[in-house]
């Protein structure tokens, strides 16, 4: 971005953390089971900053976990129990010490979303580097698959800035960059899922114009199991 524009974008950082007022994380049970056919059930579990915690959705059946595991227990024929662990305003750094090791171990499928309040805290690409690896080491030991969701595009979010949206983009871009590496070492065990392309509807976002909605996080989730079965 033009130098130029730093000033500008830090008049809008200021303005958006005076008028944003965030929509609380979601309610009810943080775990939750989707039947499915005959098998074993399959594990899944979500860990993450405010979009794990369903932030935009009034109970967590509404939110990307449960909506994952729908979809998952659709496509595989296999009842699918699922978890959620977040927290608003969660850091790779707050995920790694904090949010992991609250999961359980022996976990079939790990989706980590994380990144945004990396972005918004200015975190440099190389520190994400640092976190991502020690969440993803983390994350191997529990799970036979892990998924980095990439971060969400800043560039549509109707609650930010234009100029604050395009320098965030690019900032989490660089951090998108970060987690395509590291997941290319391990292919096997470990992939990065990039945000869904295109436009999202404007039902996508909550009543905060910053988070997903029940709809948002059903679309997040389809696109996530669609990429993930193929």
């Amino acid at each position: 971005m033009n130098p130029m524009l730093l000033p500008v974008v830090a008049a809008q950082g200021l303005w958006l953390r005076a008028t944003l007022a965030p929509a609380p994380e979601a309610g009810g049970a943080t775990t939750g089971t989707v039947p499915g056919g005959s098998g074993a059930p399959l594990r899944l579990a979500v860990v993450g900053d405010s979009t794990a915690a369903g932030c935009g959705a009034t109970h967590h059946t509404e939110g990307f976990a449960a909506a994952l595991a729908q979809r998952l227990a659709a496509d595989t024929g296999r009842p699918v129990g699922w978890e959620t662990v977040g927290r608003f305003g969660a850091t790779a750094r707050r995920v790694r010490h904090q949010l992991v090791p609250r999961l359980g171990d022996d976990l079939d499928l790990v989706v980590l979303l994380a990144g945004a309040n990396d972005v918004m805290a200015g975190r440099r690409p190389d520190q994400w580097r640092h976190e991502l690896t020690a969440i993803l080491t983390d994350l191997s030991g529990r799970a036979r698959q892990v998924v980095v969701a990439g971060i969400p595009p800043f560039g549509e979010f109707p609650a930010l800035p234009a100029t604050l949206a395009r320098y965030l983009s690019e900032r989490a871009d660089a951090l998108d960059r970060v987690s395509r590496e590291i997941c290319a070492r391990n292919p096997d065990r470990t992939r990065f899922i990039s945000s869904p392309a295109g436009q999202p509807p404007p039902e996508f976002f909550g009543s905060d114009r910053f988070h997903p909605s029940a709809l948002g996080y059903r679309l997040w989730a389809e696109d996530v199991a669609t990429r993930l079965t193929r």
